[in-house]
């Protein structure tokens, strides 16, 4: 069965540029057969012109799911990178119709991914003339994120930078779960000598002045 890679954030926040440049990149790179699985709800929303009703949440988030799971299991794939997972229909639900339902199953499900990328907020967010809202629901809905991941102790690594070097730390977080590397690490970093970072901290404008600092560094 094929690795799955999942990527979560909020709107804006770089997920479909992100499964774009890995998939490119392990299928032109690396030779390894990596496909996308889209966000559902996207899709959804684009059929019917508006936005679903609370009722309608629970059913798309199953079939995110099922079309997850579904390329997972195609023969001959290796990597299957998926845009989002339920875990966002449910934060959705949370976010706008208050109802915390979807939270439970679809943190289970959320298990099933090998890896979980979160979208750090450093990109400058841009409003698509369709679905997105603020940066405010942006935000929050990072934070609703990482509490329930962290709660039900899930991990996710936060993935910050533009263009390439969002790639890069997608590729190094990748490989670890693939268990070959997919980026050529610098010597300082291949001798041992990796950047701190906390464990704990769920603060994520700590984790944007963390990730800045090490930039910066000489």
């Amino acid at each position: 069965m094929a690795v799955c890679v999942a990527l979560l954030g909020g709107e804006s926040s770089g997920k479909s540029t992100l499964a774009t440049a890995l998939q490119r990149h392990l299928n032109e790179i690396h030779g390894l057969r990596a496909i996308c699985v889209p966000e559902h709800l996207r899709a959804w929303c684009e059929a019917r012109g508006r936005a679903p009703h609370a009722h309608e949440q629970a059913a798309i988030a199953e079939e995110q799911t099922r079309l997850i799971e579904s390329a997972k299991h195609t023969p001959g794939v290796d990597v299957v990178i998926a845009g989002t997972t339920a875990l966002m229909v449910a934060a959705y639900s949370a976010l706008y119709f208050q109802d915390t339902t979807l939270l439970a199953p679809s943190l289970a499900t959320q298990r099933t991914c090998d890896c979980a990328l979160l979208m750090g907020l450093d990109l400058p967010w841009a409003p698509d003339g369709l679905f997105r809202d603020s940066p405010a629901v942006r935000d929050a809905t990072d934070t609703l994120l990482r509490r329930e991941l962290q709660g039900a102790g899930i991990a996710f690594q936060t993935v910050y930078g533009q263009g390439e070097a969002r790639l890069q730390q997608a590729l190094r977080a990748l490989g670890t779960v693939l268990g070959r590397p997919l980026v050529q690490e610098d010597p300082a970093l291949a001798n041992g000598l990796r950047p701190w970072s906390c464990d704990h901290c769920s603060d994520p404008d700590c984790e944007r002045r963390l990730f800045t600092g090490l930039l910066s560094c000489p």
